[in-house]
C-alpha cells in the first residue's frame, strides 16, 4: 500500500495526464538537482546526448521558475475577451457618433441652414470606376493555344484572329 503522501502528490500533479517519457525525464532532472546522477548519468539513462539533456534541463527550470511567479488577484482577462469588449466599445461609440450627425443635420434643416459642401473625396465615395467585362472565352483560347502549341498541320488547324468574335468584329 502507498504511503498516505504519495497518493496525495499523485492525485495534485494528476500524473495520469502526463505520458510516460515525460515522467521519466523530469524524474532524471530531478534526480540530478538533487544530486543522485550527474548529467551524464541522466544522458544515458534518457539515451540522449549531453547537450540534449542540458536543453532538457533548461526547460524544466523554466517551467519551474514559470509556474512559482504570482498570479494577480481575481480573474484574469484573456486576450480574446480584452479584444472583443473593445469592439463593443467601438461598435457603441459609432452608434453614438451616427446619433449625433443625424441631431446635428436635425438641427441644421431646424434653423435652415444648409449642410457643409461635400470635400472631393467624400463626393467620390461609394462611386466605382466601371469594371471592364472580363471576355472568360479569350482567357479560354489562351488556355487551349498554350495547351496545344503544335497542331496536326498548319493548314489543319483553324486561326483564332480569323473568327470575327475573337478577333473583336461580332
Amino acid at each position: 500500500m502507498k504511503p498516505y503522501r504519495t497518493k496525495l502528490m499523485n492525485k495534485e500533479l494528476e500524473l495520469k495526464q502526463i505520458s510516460p517519457e515525460s515522467r521519466r525525464e523530469a524524474a532524471c532532472v530531478l534526480e540530478v538537482l538533487a544530486g543522485v546522477r550527474t548529467p551524464d548519468q541522466a544522458a544515458e539513462a534518457l539515451s540522449i546526448s549531453l547537450p540534449t539533456y542540458y536543453n532538457l534541463e533548461t526547460r524544466a527550470l523554466r517551467g519551474l521558475i514559470w509556474s512559482c511567479t504570482p498570479e494577480p488577484p481575481g480573474r484574469a482577462l484573456s486576450l480574446a475577451r480584452k479584444l472583443r469588449q473593445a469592439e463593443l466599445k467601438a461598435a457603441a461609440m459609432e452608434k453614438q457618433v451616427h446619433r449625433y450627425q443625424a441631431l446635428l443635420r436635425s438641427a441644421q434643416r431646424s434653423v435652415g441652414l444648409l449642410p457643409p459642401p461635400a470635400t472631393p473625396k467624400e463626393a467620390g465615395k461609394g462611386k466605382r470606376k466601371p469594371k471592364k467585362p472580363a471576355i472568360r472565352a479569350f482567357r479560354a483560347i489562351e488556355a487551349l493555344r498554350q495547351a496545344d502549341e503544335s497542331p496536326a498541320s498548319p493548314a489543319e488547324a483553324p486561326t483564332l484572329e480569323a473568327d470575327p468574335v475573337v478577333a473583336g468584329v461580332g
